[in-house]
């Protein structure tokens, strides 16, 4: 198998020990830099001649910064890849020269699960916050609504639905293989109109839900967004959540896109500014990944 003769991490990329240490199988040399670059310039100076570069979701890689890095055959996405547009590696303009970007994603996914039965049963309940109704209910008979049903929507169907929910989805393509288990599919207005609880588990930089999507939504609603960034526009959210009766959770602030700057501390914002789908079990199955692009690289 051939080497890097120089393989950079120009941020910290999330890797088990075990991981960072096999590195130095497949380079003759390797630098992790351990915090996250200030500028291109920085980017431009940590890669120095490297032929093999790590970046983790912190920080940009584009042409402006390849161009300057003649010597790179390889940039190694530690972070979910979800589309070329969305990706915060210029990837067209590394496959003009020749460079390849391999990205990882779906490792993270049973952590986000988990976050979503923790908040809504909470609410539901009024375990550890006010209830959403005057009285306990249960998931079983909820009226559920994914719009994106990839890996983690159709994980949070499923979970749900084994609940007892009544689950739907949106998605711009057909999922027969959900439907045939059960998730039925509804067009995106009838899903936000007939939906006691949404979910949007979308792509990067998609804005699904716009103010017109909000009115169909309508109140007493409960909205969790689980996609690395907003799925909506963020001025119509907060316009939504400042309504009576509806309650908005997401795991990270990034989530919520440009909001005011009290909107967390609205009693119907729940935000604990913590990624969910970060936990022990998703760093090693990152790691596991990021390893398998390098070797797929290496073997030619």
């Amino acid at each position: 198998m051939k080497k890097f003769k120089k393989l950079v991490a120009i941020e910290p990329v999330s890797l088990i020990p075990e991981a960072e240490r096999e590195l130095y199988q497949y380079a003759e040399e390797v630098i992790l830099y351990p915090d996250i670059p200030g500028s291109e310039k920085e980017i431009i100076k940590r890669i120095d001649g490297a032929d093999g570069v790590l970046v983790s979701y912190t920080s940009r890689i584009p042409g402006e910064v390849m161009k300057e890095c003649p010597s790179i055959r390889y940039i190694g996405m530690c972070c979910s890849l979800y589309s070329e547009e969305s990706a915060n590696v210029d990837i067209a303009w590394a496959r003009k020269q020749g460079i390849q970007v391999l990205g990882i994603r779906d490792y993270g996914d049973r952590g986000v699960v988990e976050y979503v039965l923790h908040q809504l049963i909470g609410l539901l309940h009024g375990f550890d916050r006010p209830m959403w109704k005057d009285e306990p209910v249960e998931i079983t008979g909820l009226k559920v609504g994914i719009i994106g049903l990839g890996v983690s929507g159709r994980m949070i169907g499923e979970a749900l639905q084994f609940m007892g929910a009544e689950v739907s989805y949106y998605s711009r393509s057909r999922k027969e293989d959900a439907e045939a288990a059960g998730i039925s599919y509804q067009p995106l207005h009838t899903l936000l109109a007939d939906s006691q609880v949404v979910f949007t588990c979308l792509n990067k930089n998609v804005l699904l839900l716009q103010e017109e999507e909000f009115k169909t939504l309508g109140d007493g609603k409960i909205l969790f967004n689980t996609s690395i960034g907003p799925g909506f526009d963020s001025a119509a959210l907060e316009k939504w959540v400042r309504r009576e009766g509806n309650y908005f959770f997401c795991d990270t602030k990034a989530a919520a896109g440009e909001v005011s700057k009290d909107f967390f501390e609205l009693s119907q914002v729940s935000c604990p500014g913590i990624s969910a789908g970060r936990t022990k079990q998703a760093f090693v199955l990152l790691s596991q990944k990021v390893l398998d692009n390098i070797r797929t690289f290496l073997a030619g």
